[in-house]
């Protein structure tokens, strides 16, 4: 069983416990990088980022920084209680292809209009995202798309064990 005691930030870091439910969508001026198979896929430095308790934050990239030629969208769909009807997409560049590794909300909730055209990516996922040049590790687990930073602490929500935090 996972400790879920919330981990003491040290200056210049933030605690996922401190973020709200819920989730809060912010502005950012970090510079986002995705790599793909040697290939940068997104690079912007106007990403959104969403913060909810317990969960590392997920960068939204807008549409005109991100690659596009190389998705493709998939039937496959999930349903969040505060963004919405999410849909997916496979990454393929070259001969080396991530099925529903990316994904947006084209039509979301009244609560966040603004992560319209915009792209997440799951970090596991890519060769590489990137926030300020840091190579993030991804959080754990097949669902949530977190980007760990060395600027942000847990314990995250993700991995077994963790489903009811």
């Amino acid at each position: 069983m996972f400790n879920r005691q919330r981990i003491e930030p040290k200056p210049g870091q933030e605690s996922v416990w401190d973020y709200p439910r819920p989730p809060r969508l912010e502005t950012s001026t970090k510079h986002i990088q995705v790599v793909f198979n040697g290939e940068i896929i997104a690079d912007t430095k106007k990403p959104l980022r969403m913060l909810e308790t317990s969960h590392p934050p997920v960068y939204y990239i807008p549409a005109e920084d991100v690659k596009q030629e190389y998705l493709t969208q998939t039937n496959h769909q999930t349903f969040c209680e505060w963004k919405g009807k999410a849909r997916y997409f496979t990454l393929k560049v070259g001969d080396k292809e991530a099925i529903n590794a990316v994904w947006d909300y084209p039509n979301p909730s009244s609560r966040y209009p603004d992560i319209t055209n915009h792209f997440a990516f799951y970090p596991a996922k890519m060769d590489g995202c990137y926030v300020d040049g840091e190579k993030t590790q991804s959080q754990e687990g097949d669902f949530y798309g977190g980007w760990i930073t060395s600027d942000i602490v847990g314990p995250f929500k993700g991995a077994p064990g963790t489903w009811g935090w």
